[in-house]
């Protein structure tokens, strides 16, 4: 039997999607309030800190929680997919309909939540270290900025951007509310600060 809290899946939920399957770990909570679905990073898994006490926050408060597996983490490498085919994975909303909605994720994972906001019916997206634009290499031309990625979006976002972030600081909006933390992008620093801050703002779109 799990523990409130904790990220042990009850269900783990393979996802066909035409790059391969994807894997979902989903633990439900009885009589939820909402759900939240959650991506990793680029080189990273679901086992990134900032994800877990993210999810444990949410499992807490009553929200059912998905922490997707992309299918290349599946297949057992690290290099990530190209954009259009991390965002197949996302099919795993059509599995928590009726609730309402948050995605969101970690660096890449924040990226393909911001894309699959509209199709999925999210209510709101969370942004963990989202990386707004990659570090300049020595004798090259600016990397583009991912900036229109968050802009697109249509529904209250929340973006936690350690202050030292080598990607560098989104600006706020009226809709999308900037929490800066101490630390990199990894969000190691302060994740109290970080949890605090997202259980406040998950409950605000979900029961």
């Amino acid at each position: 039997m799990n523990r409130t809290g904790s990220i042990t899946p009850v269900k783990q939920l393979e996802i066909d999607t035409p790059f391969g399957p994807a894997r979902a770990h989903i633990e439900r909570v009885g009589d939820p309030r909402g759900a939240l679905v959650l991506g990793h990073g680029a080189g990273g898994g679901i086992t990134a800190r900032d994800l877990v006490a993210v999810a444990r926050v949410a499992h807490s408060a009553g929200i059912t929680v998905a922490l997707v597996e992309q299918p290349y983490r599946v297949a057992g490498r690290r290099s990530p997919a190209p954009a259009h085919q991390l965002d197949t994975a996302w099919k795993v909303a059509d599995e928590l309909r009726g609730l309402p909605l948050v995605v969101g994720g970690r660096s890449s994972g924040a990226r393909v939540a911001c894309r699959t906001a509209q199709s999925t019916g999210a209510a709101a997206v969370l942004c963990l270290a989202f990386p707004l634009q990659p570090p300049r290499r020595s004798g090259s031309a600016p990397a583009p900025s991912r900036l229109p990625e968050l802009d697109a979006v249509t529904v209250p976002m929340l973006v936690v951007q350690g202050t030292r972030d080598r990607f560098g600081m989104p600006p706020s909006t009226e809709r999308r509310l900037v929490l800066e933390v101490p630390g990199d992008h990894s969000l190691r620093g302060d994740l109290g600060a970080v949890t605090e801050t997202v259980r406040a703002w998950l409950l605000r779109f979900v029961d």
